[in-house]
């Protein structure tokens, strides 16, 4: 079974602000052992909050590793909030929260097997540094 970690993150400059969603993905051995980085996805959002953005670093890196055939994703976030609502501990209350969750789900279901795990803001330095470098390259490129 082809499995892939993925690192997914989101940010906002403002919250709600500029914001983007970003995820990283890694090779995973058998054994559960990570391995090289294989792919990036981001995406610049517009003015957005920081949740919009994680679960949009969730979507993308889903979608990112669905298109390169993957069957079984390993994701790792640290916005224990989202972790929370999405392994059915938290209600989602807000309601763009929910399509975004919706979107999830139904991603969620293309694969064989997707497990959702918090770590700490250090363990997703690769997703937390693509995020910001694509809000640097909006604000550069556009002036926000």
């Amino acid at each position: 079974m082809k499995k892939v970690r993925m690192y997914a993150d989101g940010g906002s400059r403002g919250n709600p602000g500029p914001a983007a969603g970003a995820a990283v993905l890694f090779a995973l051995s058998d054994s559960g052992e990570q391995g090289e980085r294989i792919a990036d996805a981001e995406k610049y959002i517009g003015i957005n909050t920081n949740n919009q953005a994680e679960y949009t670093g969730i979507i993308i890196g889903l979608q990112k590793a669905l298109d390169l055939g993957y069957e079984e994703v390993d994701v790792r976030l640290d916005s224990e909030l989202a972790v929370k609502q999405i392994n059915g501990i938290y209600r989602v209350k807000n309601p763009d929260i929910a399509k975004r969750f919706l979107e999830v789900h139904n991603l969620r279901t293309k694969f064989k097997k997707v497990t959702f795990s918090h770590v700490f803001r250090e363990q997703n330095a690769a997703a937390d540094a693509l995020v910001n470098e694509t809000l640097d390259a909006v604000r550069d490129k556009v002036g926000l």
